[in-house]
């Protein structure tokens, strides 16, 4: 049942520092697209006064985060199954959002609707940390990202790299502003967003 993704392992560490600073002290955080879980494990570990909700539409992902959060010492909630388009989330409210790596491996309108989603679920100031490979200003800010971007669109054509400023603008057009880019190793960024 317990999946593991190498790149978990790789970027926990530089994404923990982020999650350490821009995080409250105490609350619920909402992890989208959780995937393995090991993330949630391992933050919730390193964040013991959080309580970690890991969501995830895939009922393998969703046994896989279970699995994973048996060796957690940390408090992690059983997983969810929660697609961001649906118009109702399981969670109706959460301090924290983190959404790793699902925006360039789900079509455009999975961005959007994760966006409205968060405007609805966040508390008042709440924040969103988005991390993953970005567009600036149209442009792939790495050769390996232009390779990577290919690779997606081969998969699906509706997959892909996006632009850092298409979604800010969304999230501004739900209220949520872009707070901080922070660069992160291999070519990602997390971006820091806060819910007015």
């Amino acid at each position: 049942m317990r999946r593991h993704a190498p790149a978990c392992e790789r970027n926990r560490d530089p994404i923990l520092e982020v999650l350490r600073r821009v995080f409250p002290a105490r609350g619920v955080v909402l992890e989208i697209a959780a995937g393995s879980g090991q993330h949630a494990a391992y933050f919730s570990d390193a964040l013991p006064r959080l309580t970690w909700q890991p969501t995830d539409p895939d009922p393998e992902a969703l046994a896989s985060i279970d699995d994973w959060a048996r060796d957690s010492k940390g408090t992690v909630l059983p997983a969810l199954r929660l697609d961001v388009h649906d118009p109702a989330w399981p969670v109706e409210r959460a301090d924290a959002m983190l959404c790793a790596n699902m925006i360039h491996i789900a079509p455009w309108s999975a961005t959007g609707a994760l966006l409205e989603g968060a405007a609805r679920t966040l508390s008042p100031g709440g924040v969103l940390v988005l991390y993953g490979p970005f567009l600036r200003d149209g442009e792939h800010t790495a050769e390996s990202n232009v390779a990577f971007d290919r690779w997606l669109k081969d998969r699906d054509p509706g997959y892909g790299v996006r632009d850092l400023g298409a979604v800010t603008d969304l999230a501004a057009a739900q209220g949520i502003s872009l707070e901080e880019v922070i660069e992160m190793p291999a070519n990602n960024l997390s971006l820091v967003l806060r819910r007015g």
